[in-house]
This record gives structure tokens, C-alpha cells and sequence, in this order.
């Protein structure tokens, strides 16, 4: 492999530790939603929403059906902090026409910036516009970029600090000026500069700014130019009871702030501040009881015009059962360490919280029960879109009820009108009142929800699924389908649940037949008519026959009465016309016309009626079938002909022959795009490249006469057959692959090939040798004679000679329309064809890729199948493809019915399964409501059941638990209930002779367990065995399906009567398998077996035992307060247990792990202390010490040398010890830090495993390539989750993987097309909370949008010279050869394939 010649510094002073290079991939990002916006970001007409999840910006659409559907996500490699929508107006004018008519999103974050950002259609994310430098980046509370505010106007915009500090911006999109043209900052940037804060005392805004927003102004009292924004700011002065409303004047004229005026009035804690949309100089003031409308139009005077007292509001008499308890905050892991629903880092802290535990940021005594939450007060709104004529809110008080109020504007002043509630639930976080009556509702710890407003009230359509806090997790061999899957303690109580977190996009399993469909060679599905809306016939082909069943509720053969040939093989399939079916096989094209047996709209005659054509003296190879046209390939000779149908009478049909050709190479495959779809793609709609091609499509192309071929050549070329000039090649792409040692690949042939249109018009080619590529026509599409001299337009290298007469081709009676050629140029050089530029290259397997869309669109996402399904998403920049979660499939084809609309089937392992591929749901997660807040959750294999430990139960005998889960259907099986007032803590398995018990630790105390200088509380706790105890059922023939409502045909098989076999049943795989199916309550099958908890024993601990953890396979540890204890069993009996040892930390135990002898111990302050146990001398002896101080959240110990810990801080850090302890070491600060990745947010569950399975593809990669070693060592991957809902992992790669990889991140962190959107530096915030000069673990975020490129922005990107990147960076060494794209390809496809 050829690396960068540069040298680690440690390498130069010890050996290189095992395992100490690793790259951080996060494979579920946050589902927590923080922010949420809505605007024309796409494009002027689209009705886009952004949520901001701290880490990532997520684009999603709310259908006609109320169903949330995820567009475009992407890490921002920063943290946000607020967002806001500058609105596009008539004041804007822009020199980029990509930025006609778009709103533009504002961000806040920890850069120290204020960024802008437009989506592009193209790359399918979000860039930056532009940024201004605000302060320094990272997270103080005086730097600004706490809070956003922007006028309704889009013409000035407010950043404020946590306290102190703020800055007004004005706006102006032109084609001579930036987007911000002024901007002034408070207090002033110079100290010396007072002349910019004339009328303001530096007192004036001494405060903690809990919120603000912009007053309007009546647009006849002043001009644009002489436009001065009022701001009005909600202001919390130190030691101050009351909140103050401050209302700021900016003169943009003479660029200085002044203070309007000050208002302050007895009564509640003011919190809000919310401007009246359409409603000039009017804000409601929302305060802690009751709510104000005030009226700022005289801004020196102002009055309050109407006050509601919220616990006055009517209460809802529909309450959903979820929300029978109070929702109080969550202190994550019960120690108090902090308040998720403030935000998931220390630093983020929400100033209200802060404003009553003060600022030590080790401040981890936080009990939210003691804040007061009784008096009902507004935590979110939303206003009504569009509407001018009056203004309406929905908002949600912090019981969860929601209300709506209505603003009009009458003679004698303004008119409000409050709703009765319209719907109960969870408190929202966030509300976002989005066209078409529809409502988001996000909630902090548990799944959002959609609902519509209609007629008066609020209607739950759809869930927005949230899986975050996840505060516990463990892997589970997801049977039968080669991947593990995730279950996951989620959320709180009343919304704590079950998740099981799968990877790749989520597969609803309907139906599964028995394995006795061998020999299937292909399976389509066909319509009746072009415009029929459903599938009618399904065809499946074997060795030696054919049989077509009917779409239904019932698949029965109708084979006999479509016509088609039983005993023949077909090679393709289609629809030709309304009601004429083509089979084409080895011998013949055969038109049928269905009888009404078959279909209602079918011929009414006993039999069908079919016509045939065949070749002369030669066998077909392949076909395809478009609409009016049918195109086959012969091989030996090779020959290409093109056939039409035509009518003589009614029921009387021919196929002729139009033309046919002699190819200089036979053909691989051939696809007809169809012609009904062409111009109602929703990429044509709004498309961008209108300018380039006109129409959208290059010279030449017109769809129902255009088709695309792979030949051996190999090639892929498009075609255009039109009546009065007969065969013409438009476009060509010669396909020739090298690898990094200069040798041909071999098997580049195409197997299929699609014609794509989403933007642009472009050809996706699976290869048989497993690969994916991508051609594209040239930015100028029209080549002239000069650059290719001498060409026939008629014989290239795909046509010999042309051997049929174009005269020959009139129909007597034409079937539909007559073709056109249309208004085609007779430009000589539109005649010769374009040479299309591989854009894209990926491999995806070792197996042939075969390329089936999810419906006839030309727009349509590809299902691309090789060694596994994938799905590839067509309006993505390049190749961007995601793993569907389903078993390896050998065919498929989608299959649209009215029972299911969005079904597909595939063949796998000799048997058909039935899915629904819902990839608009954004998370592959199913869920299982159990109750309470889900803590701890281990897998016990010999029962292959879950073991989880709940609290904030509400039974009044016990509020937590433990309990056996079945992990298909998510039921209670059984459960040991702790004493009334013990909360569970901790819990592992542990081994005892041959048997396996539960280790449990409890708290038997009140408040948290750690004080505020990190050492322990004075508590007590309890110590638990528990042994696993099963017998046997004895009512043994109970048999529970799980149902789903509104979906009873799973229960009953549609393959009943499918081609005379027998009966097929459904297989329990597909039992309980919608991610969204929480109402499952089945168990499994045939169960014969029960498990229980019995106690064995029990002792009492000084201190909460916040850990337990197996050692050595004979003792186990506890972790209570600040002691750590080591107990044996004697004689293997676990009822009699013994404590060995004992030793003491100085701060409080959070964690334990163990690898052989070794102990890895995490506390408060200390980080991470090595142990190990002398057996023979009974003594806990410590061995190595953090190097820093460190809040370690979790940890695990890769091997007995390395540990990985995450810390409270969002941090994940390697540590390692030295082969060789010195005699003179001291146990303080002697482990290496050997790598650290700031991940922004706080995992809270760190596990060993590997969350894949080998790469089938990895020895032809190695062989041919020389390629590296990723997971050689899935042993050692590290899998990570946090609390805003993201899963990492980080996998173990070689030095030399590793050199190579960070030489293309330094280069990836600085383009302009991968650096990070808010303008953030890579190194800094990736290396926040190290020390100077720590190695960091590489960031497969970033690494990934290399995949996303074209193979020139490719090598654009490796081209740059280190000089561009930044200083920080560990290496400066240029490499001595250039990287070759194919090995960095090669490299990241293997962890991309992984990963999915």
C-alpha cells in the first residue's frame, strides 16, 4: 500500500501499541430534536422543514399523508446552538440563479460564527453561503451565539450570548454587497468604541437573555432605508426576582443601539418574548402561570391589551394513557449528573437551570424535582403559515395540552380568541404548524407525533420517532439474517421503551413462503394498461417454465389465461399497450391478449389471443419491452432488432419488424425507459438544469424512443430509434477500470443498466464483477465534427452494417399514437454520438449487480442487488446507495396492489417474501412500549431472552423492576420486583460453575449519589444474586399471533394457491417486525418454557452500587460511593457469596470492566485507574492512573493494555498502558493517551463487539488491490451510544490505513465542497477536550462524503498540497507519490459496506 512518509511521535519512543488506530463512523445519527424550521429551501415552490439535532441538520418533507419523510441529512462536524429562516423577499436580488427564490437557513454554533446556508439540489445538502465571525469558538457563556432572532421580514437578525453580549445584523442579498451589509455589537468590539452604544449603559444589558425577537413596524410609518428594528429582549438580572422586558433601538443611520424602554411588572417570572405575525407592533409575553399581549406600537409606552391565566384554560377531558404520570426531568443514570432536557453537554447547560445551581461546571448535585413545575406555563408554539389575514399560534403548555389562539385585527382594536384544548400528549419540546393543517410536535425523550388540525381539534396522524436518551444497549444476533441488531434502553417514563435498532432501511416483512421455489430465474410484475395505478400479473420465470399469477389477496395461476408460453423460459417481460402482454423468450416475442379470466378488462373469449415473431435461424439472447416498442439481441450472430406492434382489426395483431442491425459486439443487456412517466417526474418539476438542456434532456434524447445497452465491448451506449431515421447512437461510454497496480479489471461487462432523470439526465451500470458506475452526458452535450473526424452517425462501434429498410416499416392500423421524430435539428453534429464521462465508480460486491427501480419513474430509487440488496437513491450527487435490511436476494420487483401499495418481493433462498420497503421512515427502529424508564439491558443466551431493568415505575409496591423480554414480540415474561423505595442500579451476568446469575445493584436511598466535588454521598445501597431459574410450561398450546390493526391479510397468505403447491405458512421471522409495531403482544411460538428470578442472596453496601461487573469467571465486582469490592462464591454455590477485598478510589465509582486480570475502575474526577487482584495475598493493587482529570460516563477495556472511555463532557478517549510497568513507576498519570475524538455529545453505553459481518468482497479487494486490513479485528471494534439517540463506531485500522486515510481528512477538512458547513475547524472541534498534541481518531463522517463525489471532484480533493490544510494538523510532510483514488475508494467502500 502506498502511504505518506510521515512518523507518529510516539512511534519513535516505544513500540506501537495494538489497536491504537481507530476511525470513528457514526451509524445512526442523533434522532433528538432540538430545533425545527420550515421554509422554500429546495426551491421557491417546495414547503421544506429543517430539524437541528445538535450535531446534524436533518431536511425532511411532511406528506399529504401526514407522514414525516426524511430528504437529506448530514453531519455539521459542530454543535448548533439555534437556528432561524432568513425568508426570501422582493428586496433580494442575487447573482447566483441557485439562489432564486430560496430561503436561507441561519445557524448559531460553537465556531464562533454565524453561518448561512442554502441547500443544493445537486450534492443533495446543505453549504454555506457565507459566514460572520461572531467570537471565538467554543462554548462561553459571554461569546456570542446562544440565541437567534430574525425579523419577519428577513431583514435583520439578533445573536445573542448566555448573558451580556449581543449583536443586530442587517440583511441585503444583492448582486454588489454581502449578505450582511451592517452590524453592530453590544458592548461595542473596541472598548474605546462608545460612540456605538450612545444612549446604553453598560449595565443596560447585564443579564442572562432568556429571549428576544424583533418587533415590526407598520410598513406606511417608515421607508426601507429608514428602517430602524426594534428588539425586544426578556433579560434575567443577577439576584433579580422579576425578569425584565427591554425593548432596544437600533438608528442604522447613525449606527448606534439605544434603550427604548425598560418594562417590569409584578407577577410571574417572565420567560418569552414572541412577536404577532401580520399584526404590527403586538407580542405575547409568556410567563411562568400566564400569558400577555402587548402592544409595542408606541415602544416608549408600552401596554398590555390582553392577559390569560393559563391554569385558568380548560382542560382536555381525552388524555392519552402515556401521560398518566407527571414528566419530571430525567437525571440520566440517577447519580444527578445533569438535566438531559436542558441539553446533552455541560457547557450547554440551559441558563435557567443555571440560574438556580450556579456555575461550577462540576456541578453535578442537580435534582430538577426541586424546581417548580406546578404553575402551568407555555414550553412551545408555532404560528399558522400564509395566513395575512388573521394570526394563529398553537402552543403547548408543560402538562402537554395544546391550544390555539387567534389574533384579529377589528375596528375597535384587536380581537383574541382562545381555544378549549385540542389535544393532550407529552409536553412538546418544539411545535412547528406546517401547510396542509399539519402540526409537528417534538418531544425531548420519547417519539414525537404529527397531528392535523380538523374541524376544531387536533388528530394524531403519524409518530416522528425519537429513540434518544439511549441509556443502555446490547447486541443481539439479529436470527436468520446475518446481522446483529441493537436493543436499546429509550427515553423516560410515561415514553420509556424497547427499541431494536437495526441497520440499512427498514423492511416491513408481510409474508414469507416455504423454500420450494428452486430454479427461479427472474420475476416481474406487469400492469393491464399504461395507466393502470396497480400491478395485475406477477411472472416468474424458470429453467424450464413460466407461470403467471394475479395480484391480490390471492395469487393464483392464471398462466393459461394470459397466454403467455408455459414451457419456455422468459427472458423479459412488458406491457407494449393497453391489454397486450409481451413474453419474450429463446425463440420467439410472443403478444398476448389476457382473456377476462385473467382480468375484468381482459378479451371476453374462452382463450387469449397470441401472436408471435421470431428471428430467422438464431435464438434470442435478451429483450425489453417499452411502450410501442420492443427491442432483442441475438448472439452468434450478433444482431440487434427492433419490433413495433400493429392492428389489423379488433383482437388482430402483429408483431412486425422495423429495423435491425449487425453488432460488432453482442450485447450484455438492454433497458426501455417508459415513455407514460417521462415528464411527470418530481426531478423534472423542479428541476435546476432546465438552463443547461432546455428541456431537462440532452440533444437528441426523447423518452419512449430512447433505450440504453451494455455490450462486451464493454460499453454502455444510448440509442434512439424514430420512424423516418431509424437507428441512431446518441451516446457511447467506453468502460476500461484499472486498479492501483495498473492492471485491468477484469469482468467489467454490464449486467444491467438504467436511464436516470433527476436533475440531470444519467446512466447507473451494474457490473458482473460487482461494481456500480455512474456516466454522465458532458456539460455541452453537442459534439462537433472537427473533434471526431470521419464518423458514420450510423455505424459505430456497436453497429456493423444496418441490414433492414427503414421504407419497410409503415403499419397497416398503428397501436396508440404514431411515433414522432419530433422537432429534431438537422445539425450535422447532432448526429454524432456524445462520449459520456464516468462520473462515478463503486463496488459493492463480487456478484452481479442487477438494477430494479421501485416503479417505472424515471425518478424512481434503484434497488441494486449483488452479494446484498441495497437501495440506491437517485437524486443523490455521484453514487450514494444504503443497505436495505433484508438477507441476501438473488430477484426482486416491486409489486403496487391495493392491499399493498408499496409491497416488493423478494426471491431469497428459494422462497418469496413479500415486504414493504418504507424507506420514508427515518429510523429503522422497532419499538416496544414496557413501561417506566428502561435503565439496564443484558441478552442471556441460554434462554435467548432480554433481561432489563426498568425504574420511575408507577405501581405503588415497587417503582422499579427486573423482568424477562421476549425479544421478538417485546412481552413481559416475567419479573422481580425490589423493595418499595430501591431503585436499581447496576446489573451483569456472571458465571457460577456451569450457570450463569444476575448481579444486581440498588440504591436504598434518596437524592444523588455523588456530591458536587465528585466524591460520594453518604447513601446506602444493596447488593443482589439473583439466580436464572426455568421450568416447564404446562399449558403448552397456547399459540399468540402478533396483529397489527388495519392489517389482517398477515394473516392470511396471499401464496395459498401460488402455482399449485402446498400451503405456505408465515416463517417467525416475520413475526412483529414493523419498526413501528409497539401493539404486538404475542409470544413466541410454541413456547414450552418460563424463566424466573429467584433471590440467593443479598447483603447491604455503604453507598449506592452504581456498578457491578464479572471477574475472572469465579468473582465479581461492586462499585459503591468510592469503594470497590471483590466477592467470590464458595464451594459454586451462588447463595453463598464472600467479600475477598476491598480497596478505595478517592471519588465516587461510576463504572466497571474487566479483560482476564485486569480492572478498568471510572470515577468522578480521577478518569480511569487500572487494577488487578493478587489472589493469593487477597489485595486490590493499582497499577496505572489517568493522565488528566476526567467524568467518565463508561468505559471497556479492548485488551489488557488499552481501554476506551466516553467522559460527560462528549469525548471518547483511548488510553493504553506500556508493555513493561517500570520498577520505580508511579501509579499517578502513567497511562498514554493514545487517541481522543470529541463526538459533542455524551454516550452513555460503550460495548466491544462488531455490529457487521466479513466483507464478501475483502479477498478480491486484497487480492487485486493490495487493500488493507479493515475489520480484520471486529473483536476489537468499539460500538457507542449517546444520549441525543446516535450510535458510533469506532473500528480498528492499521498504521498504514491509518496514514493514508488522514492525509485525505487533512485535505477533506479545508475543500470547499467537504469542509464543515458552519464554518467550524475539523482539528479543533474533533480534538476539544485533548491536550495538544493527542493522536486523533480519524472521522468517518468526514471521510465519507469522499465516497460522494465524482471521480474529478476526486481527484480535485487528493490533488490539494498540504499547504492548504490547516496548521494544526499532526502531520506536515507531503506524501512522496500522489494518492491514488482507487486505493482511498477501495478503503472507505469496505467500511461503508460494513457499516450498512
Amino acid at each position: 500500500m502506498e502511504t505518506v512518509d510521515e512518523d507518529l511521535p510516539s512511534s519513535q519512543s516505544r513500540p506501537e501499541p495494538k489497536g491504537v488506530h481507530y476511525l470513528a463512523k457514526c451509524v445512526l445519527r442523533g434522532s433528538a430534536v432540538l430545533q425545527a424550521v420550515h421554509g422554500h429551501f429546495r426551491s421557491s415552490s417546495s414547503f421544506d422543514v429543517v430539524f437541528g439535532k445538535e450535531t446534524s441538520l436533518e431536511l425532511v418533507i411532511i406528506g399529504e399523508d401526514g407522514v414525516v419523510q426524511s430528504v437529506s441529512e448530514q453531519t455539521v462536524f459542530g454543535t448548533i446552538k439555534d437556528l432561524a429562516v432568513v425568508r426570501w423577499n422582493e428586496k433580494f436580488h442575487t447573482p447566483n440563479p441557485q439562489l432564486l427564490g430560496k430561503d436561507l437557513l441561519v445557524v448559531l454554533s460553537d465556531s464562533g460564527k454565524l453561518s448561512f446556508l442554502a441547500f443544493c439540489n445537486e450534492m443533495h445538502r446543505f453549504f454555506a453561503v457565507t459566514h460572520v465571525q461572531l467570537s471565538h469558538p467554543g462554548n462561553a457563556r459571554h461569546q456570542l451565539g446562544r440565541k437567534l432572532a430574525v425579523d419577519s421580514n428577513g431583514c435583520f437578525i439578533a445573536a445573542s450570548a448566555y448573558e451580556d453580549r449581543l449583536a443586530l445584523f442587517s440583511v441585503s442579498i444583492s448582486a454588489s454587497s454581502n449578505i450582511v451589509n451592517k452590524k453592530i455589537f453590544y458592548p461595542p468590539e473596541h472598548e474605546g468604541d462608545t460612540s456605538k452604544a450612545i444612549g446604553i449603559q453598560r449595565t443596560s444589558i447585564c443579564g442572562v437573555i432568556w429571549s428576544m425577537c424583533f418587533i415590526s413596524k407598520d410598513a406606511s410609518q417608515v421607508s426601507w432605508n429608514e428602517c430602524s428594528p426594534i428588539l425586544a429582549i426578556v433579560l434575567n438580572r443577577k439576584g433579580s426576582i422579576l425578569n425584565e422586558l427591554l425593548l432596544l433601538g437600533w438608528n442604522t443611520k447613525e449606527h448606534t443601539i439605544h434603550v427604548i424602554c425598560q418594562y417590569t411588572e409584578a407577577g410571574p417570572t417572565a420567560f418569552d418574548i414572541v412577536e404577532v405575525p401580520h399584526a404590527n407592533g403586538f407580542a405575547f409575553l409568556f410567563r411562568d402561570g400566564d400569558a400577555l399581549l402587548m402592544d409595542f406600537r408606541n415602544p416608549v409606552n408600552p401596554c398590555c391589551v390582553y392577559r390569560t391565566t393559563l391554569s385558568l384554560l380548560p382542560t382536555s377531558t381525552e388524555e392519552r394513557n402515556s401521560v398518566e404520570e407527571p414528566c419530571r426531568g430525567l437525571d440520566v443514570d440517577d447519580e444527578g449528573i445533569f438535566n438531559v432536557a436542558a441539553c446533552a453537554l455541560l457547557e450547554l447547560r440551559d441558563s435557567r437551570i443555571e440560574m438556580i445551581k450556579g456555575d461550577d461546571p462540576m456541578s453535578i448535585d442537580n435534582e430538577t424535582d426541586k424546581i417548580n413545575s406546578n404553575p402551568k406555563r407555555v414550553n412551545s408554539w408555532s404560528w399558522e403559515p400564509g395566513n395575512i389575514r388573521n394570526s394563529r399560534m398553537i402552543f403547548c403548555l408543560n402538562t402537554g395540552e395544546l391550544f390555539m389562539v387567534d389574533i384579529s385585527s377589528e375596528s375597535d382594536g384587536i380581537r383574541v380568541n382562545l381555544s378549549d384544548c385540542l389535544y393532550k400528549g407529552p409536553p412538546c419540546k418544539a411545535l412547528l404548524w406546517v401547510k396542509g393543517g399539519f402540526v409537528a410536535a417534538l418531544v425531548e425523550m420519547g417519539d414525537g407525533m404529527v397531528l392535523k388540525l380538523e374541524n376544531g381539534k387536533l388528530l394524531y396522524s403519524s409518530p416522528i420517532q425519537n429513540i434518544a436518551p439511549i441509556l443502555d444497549m446490547a447486541f443481539v444476533d439479529y436470527h436468520d439474517e446475518k446481522q446483529d441488531q441493537i436493543f436499546a434502553c429509550c427515553g423516560k417514563a410515561p415514553e420509556g421503551s424497547l427499541r431494536v435498532i437495526r441497520s440499512g432501511i427498514s423492511v416491513e416483512k408481510l409474508l414469507s413462503t416455504a423454500p420450494i421455489y428452486q430454479g427461479i430465474t427472474g420475476i416481474w410484475t406487469m400492469r393491464m394498461k399504461v395507466t393502470d395505478s396497480y400491478h395485475y400479473f406477477l411472472v416468474l420465470s424458470f429453467v424450464e417454465e413460466t407461470r403467471v399469477l394475479s395480484v391480490g389477496l390471492s395469487f393464483t395461476d392464471v398462466t393459461d389465461a394470459v397466454g403467455f408460453q408455459p414451457d419456455a423460459c422468459t427472458l423479459a417481460c412488458g406491457l407494449v399497450g393497453d391489454g397486450l402482454l409481451i413474453q419474450i423468450h429463446r425463440n420467439a416475442v410472443r403478444l398476448c391478449l389476457p382473456t377476462t379470466a385473467a382480468h375484468p378488462d381482459g378479451i371476453p373469449l374462452s382463450a387469449p389471443i397470441c401472436t408471435s415473431w421470431s428471428p430467422e435461424n438464431v435464438s434470442i439472447s435478451l429483450g425489453a419491452v417499452g411502450h410501442q416498442l420492443i427491442v432483442v439481441a441475438t448472439s452468434s450472430p450478433c444482431f440487434l432488432f427492433v419490433l413495433g406492434v400493429r392492428s389489423f382489426s379488433s383482437y388482430h395483431y402483429e408483431i412486425y419488424e422495423m429495423q435491425h442491425v449487425r453488432l460488432q459486439n453482442e450485447l450484455s443487456c438492454i433497458s426501455i425507459p417508459q415513455k407514460k412517466f417521462a415528464y411527470e417526474s418530481s426531478a423534472l418539476r423542479n428541476t435546476s438544469v432546465g438552463n443547461i438542456y432546455g428541456t431537462g434532456l440532452p440533444v437528441g434524447v426523447e423518452i419512449g424512443y430512447t433505450f440504453v445497452i451494455g455490450t462486451h465491448k464493454p460499453s454502455v451506449e444510448v440509442l434512439s430509434f424514430v420512424h423516418d431515421k431509424g437507428l441512431r447512437i446518441l451516446a457511447t461510454g467506453v468502460i476500461s477500470l484499472m486498479n492501483t497496480l495498473g492492471t485491468a479489471i477484469s469482468g467489467c461487462i454490464p449486467q444491467d443498466v438504467r436511464l436516470v432523470l433527476v436533475d440531470r439526465l444519467y446512466i447507473v451500470s451494474g457490473l458482473r464483477n460487482g461494481m456500480l458506475l455512474r456516466f454522465e452526458w458532458p456539460s455541452i452535450s453537442t459534439v462537433f465534427p472537427s473533434d471526431l473526424p470521419g464518423q458514420n452517425p450510423f455505424v459505430s462501434s456497436c453497429f456493423e452494417n444496418v441490414t433492414a429498410s427503414i421504407s419497410n416499416m409503415q403499419p397497416s392500423i398503428s397501436v396508440g399514437p404514431q411515433c414522432c421524430a419530433g422537432d429534431m435539428s438537422e445539425k450535422v453534429e447532432e448526429n454524432v454520438p456524445v462520449h459520456l464521462e464516468l462520473i462515478a465508480i463503486r463496488r459493492i460486491g463480487v456478484t452481479p449487480v442487477f438494477l430494479v427501480p421501485l416503479s417505472d419513474s424515471l425518478d424512481a430509487d434503484i434497488i441494486t442487488l449483488s452479494d446484498r440488496p441495497w437501495l440506491l437513491q437517485t437524486a443523490r450527487h455521484s453514487l450514494s446507495y444504503t443497505s436495505i435490511s433484508f438477507q441476501p436476494a438473488t430477484h426482486v420487483t416491486p409489486v403496487c396492489s391495493v392491499e399493498c401499495p408499496k409491497g416488493i418481493l423478494f426471491v431469497a433462498e428459494n422462497s418469496l417474501h413479500l415486504v414493504e420497503m418504507v424507506h420514508s421512515k427515518r429510523l429503522n427502529v422497532q419499538k416496544f412500549y414496557i413501561g417506566g424508564t428502561p435503565r439496564k439491558i443484558l441478552y442471556h443466551s441460554e434462554s435467548r431472552l432480554l433481561l432489563l431493568m426498568r425504574t420511575d415505575l408507577s405501581s405503588e409496591l415497587s417503582s422499579s423492576d427486573i423482568c424477562y423480554v421476549d425479544p421478538l414480540s417485546g412481552s413481559l415474561l416475567s419479573t422481580f420486583k425490589l423493595e418499595p423505595g430501591e431503585i436499581g442500579k447496576s446489573m451483569q451476568l456472571v458465571k457460577v460453575g456451569n450457570e450463569q446469575v444476575l448481579v444486581v445493584g440498588t440504591s436504598q436511598s434518596t437524592g444523588p449519589a455523588i456530591m458536587p466535588s465528585g466524591e460520594a454521598e453518604s447513601t446506602k445501597g444493596r447488593l443482589l444474586v439473583l439466580c436464572l431459574e426455568h421450568f416447564q410450561n404446562s399449558d403448552s398450546s397456547s399459540l399468540v399471533f402478533c396483529s397489527k390493526p388495519g392489517s389482517s391479510s398477515q394473516l392470511t397468505s396471499p401464496f395459498r394457491e401460488i402455482v399449485g403447491y402446498a400451503t405456505e405458512q408465515l416463517s417467525s421471522s416475520s413475526l412483529c417486525s414493523s419498526p413501528d409495531d409497539n401493539s404486538c403482544d404475542g409470544v413466541k411460538l410454541e413456547e414450552t418454557e418460563a424463566w424466573q428470578l429467584r433471590l440467593a442472596y443479598q447483603t447491604p453496601l455503604a453507598g449506592m452500587v452504581l456498578a457491578v461487573c464479572p471477574y475472572l469467571e469465579r468473582y465479581f465486582l461492586a462499585a459503591a460511593g468510592n469503594t470497590l469490592y471483590v466477592y467470590g462464591f464458595l464451594n459454586e454455590n451462588p447463595q453463598r457469596v464472600r467479600r475477598l477485598a476491598l480497596g478505595r478510589t478517592r471519588f465516587a465509582i461510576t463504572c466497571l470492566t474487566t479483560q482476564f486480570n485486569r480492572i478498568a475502575v471510572g470515577d468522578c474526577r480521577d478518569g480511569i485507574l487500572f487494577y488487578t487482584y493478587q489472589e493469593d495475598l487477597r489485595k486490590l493493587e493499582q497499577l496505572y492512573c489517568d493522565p488528566v482529570q476526567r467524568l467518565v460516563a463508561d468505559c471497556t477495556l479492548v485488551d489488557m493494555d488499552t481501554a476506551v472511555v466516553s467522559d460527560r463532557k462528549g469525548s471518547i478517549a483511548v488510553l493504553s498502558s506500556t508493555d513493561h510497568l517500570e520498577d520505580n513507576a508511579s501509579p499517578e498519570c502513567n497511562l498514554n493517551l493514545s487517541g481522543s475524538y470529541y463526538i459533542g455529545e455524551i454516550a452513555m453505553s460503550i460495548r466491544k463487539g462488531s455490529f457487521s459481518y466479513k466483507v464478501p468482497a475483502d479477498d478480491v479487494m486484497k487480492g487485486c488491490d493490495g487493500a488493507g486490513s479493515i475489520l480484520d479485528s471486529p473483536h476489537n471494534t468499539i460500538v457507542a451510544s449517546t444520549l441525543l439517540g446516535s450510535v458510533m463506531i469506532f473500528i480498528p485500522i492499521s498504521r498504514e490505513e491509518h496514514d493514508l486515510l488522514e492525509a485525505v481528512q487533512a485535505r477533506l477538512v479545508v475543500h470547499p465542497l467537504t469542509a464543515p458547513i458552519l464554518g467550524n475547524d475539523h482539528n479543533e472541534f474533533r480534538g476539544r477536550e485533548s491536550s495538544a498534541g493527542t493522536p486523533k481518531i480519524l472521522d468517518g463522517d468526514m471521510l465519507a462524503q469522499f465516497l460522494e463525489l465524482t471521480s474529478m471532484q476526486q481527484e480535485a480533493v487528493l490533488a490539494l498540497p498540504l499547504g492548504f490544510t490547516n496548521a494544526g494538523t499532526s502531520r506536515s510532510k507531503p506524501p512522496r507519490s500522489p494518492i491514488p483514488v482507487n486505493q482511498v475508494v477501495r478503503l472507505l467502500e469496505q467500511v461503508h459496506y460494513a457499516l450498512n
